[in-house]
């Protein structure tokens, strides 16, 4: 059975909103985007560097896909460029049609809860889902994740979409490794107390 873990950048506040570039996601007139860049550092990068040796695959809702999609395979010196093509990246979507144009890009067939839940039956590498705020909630709300990795930045935006929203069922986390880097980001990984 594979584990399903999610990595993405949070607020203080919560909010995961387009962490990466000022047009990343404007969506509800939200004009905070590029808002984790500048605490990047050597702390950051080699945690995260360590996830490059790790075999995994992606699951990603339609608009982080489309956004990685139009990057990533344009990037040519990058330590992260050659990983994420070569990676396996599942697709949530309602409206995209097979096949898709990244290289190693599946569409998921049918409803996306029942597809992850279905993928982590199979036998395989473990699942990563980064961004994607739709479909984690319902993956969160479906108790398919079984651990986050919490990149949270010391700052308030005060709006923009948050990773656990109103109606997300209650959960208690165990702490399992945290780490704080240069800028004051703390690196938290949490697992589900079951």
């Amino acid at each position: 059975m594979r584990r399903l873990t999610v990595m993405n950048n949070l607020s203080l506040d919560g909010v995961m909103q387009a962490p990466g570039r000022p047009d990343e996601d404007t969506r509800n007139g939200f004009e905070r985007g590029g808002w984790a860049v500048k605490y990047n550092d050597a702390v950051l990068g080699e945690f995260l560097g360590r996830g490059l040796g790790v075999e995994a695959e992606l699951v990603l809702g339609r608009r982080t896909y489309e956004d990685l999609a139009a990057y990533w395979p344009n990037q040519g010196d990058n330590p992260y460029t050659e990983r994420l093509n070569k990676l396996t990246k599942h697709v949530a979507s309602r409206t995209l049609k097979a096949p898709l144009s990244w290289q190693n890009s599946v569409l998921l067939p049918g409803e996306a809860v029942s597809a992850v839940a279905g993928l982590k039956q199979e036998s395989g590498p473990d699942l990563l889902v980064m961004g994607s705020g739709n479909l984690l909630r319902s993956l969160i709300g479906a108790g398919l994740v079984d651990e986050y990795t919490l990149l949270i930045h010391p700052l308030v935006l005060g709006r923009g979409t948050r990773l656990f929203g109103d109606g997300l069922p209650n959960a208690e986390l165990d702490l399992v490794e945290s780490l704080a880097t240069t800028t004051g980001v703390i690196i938290a990984v949490y697992r589900p107390v079951l």
